[in-house]
């Protein structure tokens, strides 16, 4: 590393000390307030941060500048252009202005609007968000940007953020002058989104078809060892992921990604990276940058990054976990219930308010991490279920059952964790435990949403969570408004013992894997939304259009648009993958399969021609399974064809978007079945693509 890592660290950002460095000082205050206090920015005020943006990237190397947005693929776009401009007689100046740097117009007509743009209406604006600075990559000047269409609906991700985040701090602000906190000003949302991923040999990966169209095994057999060693979750790091890893960290450093861990996980070839807290829409743009520096990093290491949420049958999936939580503009987190949480009626407030926006708004949330690949991981073994619930842990448990109760609870004291070992320093055991089954956990000074899959965009799962509170929080404050400060204490007291009795059924500090929770979970009246299919449609249920456009955060076109791109992009996902497994059996498996059938033929009519008794019982046996899984495989795949003719003439998404989960999703397990097993007779040599042994143990 030739640069110190403070030094490293920010090099290519647009950030707070290159704007002190390059700005003159009535701009950069200017500029501060924007950011700070939500201000409009003047035409001459982005005038002269467009010079200095220019002069610095130049400076850096760069050409080139791009409005960098995030639409409804859940990926990022951009759009380059240089910052060339001729003055004629055949010469040319750098140039960049106020305007360029504000607005930009991609085509709106190209990207996934739900039916809120026709293909003729092309116009779309990119608007610069100040709060998230500009940085380099590649010799570009990348302009993190909101997108909307030239009718000023919502096409992107950032935009629904940057409002619920403004809602939340506007109803929590209300909340907090009540209390007695008459100095904050704002109060912004942070998150830490924990990003796990496979990584996999590239030259491996070019051969399967499956990884290369949908990012998932379609078909494989287990290998002999998988992860019941539980040998590989914070194991030794191989030399090439930790090579791999170490440049990574200095290509997020650069950018400002506040990379902090690394390890490996639970599943072979698994592995993990946690980023320090940051307000929600930088993490947010760090997240995306983290996800696509993931993937070009390990290209020039010769792997591949697999961030689908299941890429291999039979180990554990990857997710993403959001660790979100709230912090005033004086510094003072929310959700950190100090010392004494009994007594700290700030942090109380705000506890039951998130408490009752979960159980009030759990279909929503389980909305926000709905996807054809999620669906493969939760529920089962290393993800939260797909029952929302919270878990408090013991401590802040029973402060909530006194607050119901009316009983008086003793202080807890701090409890030594005794080891055994007297050259171990001593230190205090926390006061509650962890619970890895639960989908919303408190984890100290924070909550941690565990259900995203590991390809989602973060955006959604903490508009959801901003709003939901922000309603919640705007609810309290009608309530208490008209109290007077001497009726005040008790009025909280009232509202928290009242919210905990009508929400307390959502809280459950148990095993979420157990079939008796899913029994008691729908006597409480708890949603159970297994699938995407089933999920989506809520979005658009009356209530939670009643949340997003009281709050100005979607209109209801937007929220119907929406609800048809996650329709839609459901089934395309499954679409791509039933073609895929359709090409990988008729190119590949069945073709290896039927030279096996050949070979064994072969093999035993040698043996006959020679002396009938040599032929085994044995070898007979295994030439008629084959054949009987080979047959099932032709079958299967024929019905597959027959049944992914069918949805596609399904005009209706949500019809369209059942047949695929309820038929498809079948069709395409009763293929895979026999084939795995199939797969576990043929030597490898016969398979033109790596097996699971190759894939997950030779990195």
């Amino acid at each position: 590393m030739s640069k110190k890592i403070p030094e490293l660290y920010g090099s290519l950002v647009f950030g707070d000390r290159v704007m002190r460095e390059k700005l003159p000082k009535e701009v950069y205050r200017a500029l501060r307030k924007t950011i700070e206090e939500n201000r409009p920015l003047g035409l001459e005020v982005a005038n002269a941060v467009a010079v200095a943006m220019k002069e610095w990237a130049v400076e850096h190397g760069a050409t080139h500048y791009t409005h960098w947005f995030q639409p409804m693929t859940g990926n990022t776009a951009e759009k380059h252009d240089s910052f060339l401009t001729p003055i004629g007689h055949g010469e040319v100046i750098m140039d960049f202005s106020g305007k360029e740097l504000i607005k930009g117009e991609p085509d709106a007509s190209s990207f996934p609007s739900g039916g809120l743009r026709a293909t003729f209406e092309a116009r779309g604006y990119t608007a610069w968000d100040p709060t998230s600075p500009a940085f380099i990559k590649d010799g570009t000047l990348y302009i993190p940007t909101a997108f909307c269409s030239y009718s000023g609906e919502a096409l992107d991700k950032k935009t629904p953020l940057l409002r619920s985040m403004e809602t939340l701090s506007k109803e929590a602000v209300k909340v907090l002058h009540l209390l007695g906190s008459t100095d904050v000003k704002s109060v912004l949302t942070t998150i830490g989104p924990e990003q796990e991923y496979f990584l996999v040999d590239k030259d491996l990966y070019a051969k399967r078809r499956d990884l290369v169209f949908t990012g998932r095994t379609l078909l494989g057999a287990m290998a002999p060892k998988g992860q019941e060693m539980e040998d590989h979750y914070f194991g030794t790091l191989k030399s090439r992921v930790s090579a791999y890893m170490h440049e990574l960290d200095e290509e997020l450093w650069k950018l400002g990604v506040p990379a902090k861990t690394k390890h490996n996980e639970v599943a072979p070839a698994q592995h993990e990276l946690a980023p320090v807290f940051d307000t929600a829409n930088i993490a947010v743009d760090h997240n995306q940058l983290t996800m696509e520096m993931m993937k070009k990093v390990a290209d020039r290491h010769g792997l591949v990054c697999l961030l689908h949420e299941k890429p291999f049958e039979g180990i554990n999936g990857s997710g993403k976990h959001n660790n979100w939580s709230m912090i005033t503009n004086t510094g003072t987190n929310l959700l950190y219930p100090g010392s004494t949480p009994r007594e700290n009626i700030q942090f109380l407030v705000f506890l039951v308010a998130v408490i009752k926006a979960v159980d009030d708004y759990a279909d929503l949330l389980r909305v926000s991490v709905a996807s054809a690949g999620n669906d493969h991981r939760l529920g089962a073994n290393e993800a939260p279920p797909a029952i929302v619930s919270i878990f408090l842990g013991d401590e802040l448990t029973e402060v909530l059952d006194s607050i119901e109760n009316g009983t008086f609870l003793a202080k807890r004291e701090a409890v030594p964790m005794e080891i055994g070992a007297a050259v171990i320093p001593r230190f205090f055991k926390d006061t509650t435990d962890r619970n890895r089954t639960s989908p919303f956990a408190f984890t100290g000074n924070k909550f941690e949403f565990r259900m995203l899959g590991s390809e989602i965009s973060v955006s959604g799962p903490n508009i959801v969570l901003n709003t939901a509170v922000a309603q919640v929080l705007r609810g309290f404050y009608e309530e208490l408004k008209d109290t007077s400060e001497s009726e005040r204490s008790e009025a909280v007291y009232d509202l928290l013992k009242r919210t905990v009795t009508q929400h307390k059924r959502v809280i459950f500090n148990g095993n979420g894997y157990t079939d008796e929770w899913v029994e008691e979970a729908e006597k409480r009246g708890l949603y159970n939304l297994k699938a995407t299919p089933d999920a989506l449609p809520h979005f658009i249920d009356e209530k939670n259009v009643k949340l997003f456009t009281d709050h100005h955060i979607f209109t209801r076109e937007e929220m119907v648009s929406r609800y048809v791109i996650l329709l839609e992009g459901y089934s395309k996902t499954l679409h791509v993958e039933a073609k895929a497994m359709l090409s990988m059996l008729h190119h590949d498996f069945l073709p290896a399969a039927e030279r096996y059938i050949a070979q064994l033929v072969s093999v035993i009519q040698g043996k006959t021609g020679v002396d009938p008794a040599l032929t085994s019982t044995a070898e007979r046996k295994r030439l008629t399974k084959i054949n009987e899984l080979v047959q099932a495989v032709y079958e299967g795949a024929d019905v597959l064809a027959e049944h992914l003719e069918k949805a596609e003439g399904i005009s209706d998404p949500l019809e369209q978007a059942k047949y695929y989960q309820q038929v498809i999703l079948q069709d395409m397990q009763d293929i895979r079945t026999p084939a795995d097993e199939a797969e576990g007779y043929l030597p490898q040599e016969l398979l033109p693509y790596p097996n699971y042994e190759a894939l997950l143990f030779s990195v």
